[in-house]
């Protein structure tokens, strides 16, 4: 999905459901309800001489090559998949 097909209806971040990373994760949601935070922890954010900032998690993917780069990247935070599954689980099996 794209911003530009529409905007998302929700952008969360992992350290809303327990992950200490920064990493803005969009959600286009049709038919199902916003996520609900669950355990909010200060994000690990890594400040540089030039006050640029920068997650954790992706300063230590930067050293990695960039399949293994992409891969790491890529996948889900362990808070945000628990979030997905016991909320809008728990929705579609009490039939919306």
């Amino acid at each position: 999905m794209s911003t530009k097909f529409r905007k998302p209806e929700q952008i969360i971040q992992p350290f809303h459901f327990g992950n200490p990373e920064r990493k803005s994760t969009c959600l286009w949601l049709k038919g199902l309800p916003t996520l609900k935070h669950t355990n909010v922890v200060e994000p690990q954010i890594m400040t540089f001489k030039s006050g640029k900032t920068m997650s954790k998690c992706h300063y230590d993917s930067a050293q990695l090559p960039k399949e293994e780069r992409r891969k790491a990247r890529s996948k889900t935070f362990d808070g945000i998949a628990e979030a997905i599954a016991t909320q809008w689980g728990s929705f579609l099996l009490n039939g919306y």
